[in-house]
């Protein structure tokens, strides 16, 4: 896809020798697919490490605090859970060398 956009941009700006006006649907072209970016939704977020993503307001923030909130409450019913086992095994372990 990529290829093709960089073909069609080099297409337009040769006929922009001809006519300035291809050389404004080249820029526009290269801006869309700079702006636009390939798979992520957006150009401006790429290599950022924020946890965040692209902060759109308060509802973005109540979506990941959920999710966090999520993700706590799972991890500490497992880690209880596989202590517990953990727990049963070693006691299990113990008691079959005895």
């Amino acid at each position: 896809m990529f290829v093709l956009l960089l073909m069609l941009f080099a297409v337009l700006f040769g006929f922009g020798f001809l006519h300035p006006i291809w050389w404004v649907a080249a820029a526009v072209l290269a801006y869309g697919a700079t702006r636009h970016g390939r798979g992520n939704g957006g150009g401006r977020s790429r290599g950022g490490g924020s946890d965040l993503g692209d902060y759109r307001g308060p509802r973005d923030y109540q979506d990941y605090r959920e999710r966090r909130d999520r993700q706590d409450r799972w991890d500490r019913r497992y880690t209880r859970q596989n202590r517990a086992r953990r727990r049963r095994e070693e006691r299990r372990e113990h008691e079959h060398h005895r």
